[in-house]
């Protein structure tokens, strides 16, 4: 799981230029990245690694990457 996110992140970076802040993972591919990170024992040490929020959906066949933009961000540069 870990090489595959690897790749995923490898693969934005070099698209978009910058670093992924989001990864969309369904409860297996949360299992499998929890035991391939045994020694990180909170949710919070596994998003610090991987320097990404972590959303699960069971509607997710395939992990993937995505960036977006926080609503405090958002809410400070005049989005509403």
């Amino acid at each position: 799981m870990l090489s595959y996110l690897y790749r995923l992140v490898t693969d934005y970076q070099r698209s978009h230029g910058y670093h992924p802040n989001l990864v969309y993972l369904n409860r297996l591919h949360y299992f499998m990245l929890r035991q391939n990170l045994a020694g990180l024992r909170s949710e919070e040490a596994i998003v610090r690694f991987l320097g990404m929020n972590i959303v699960i959906s069971p509607e997710i066949c395939h992990p993937d990457v995505a960036w977006v933009t926080s609503a405090r961000q958002k809410s400070a540069v005049g989005y509403h």
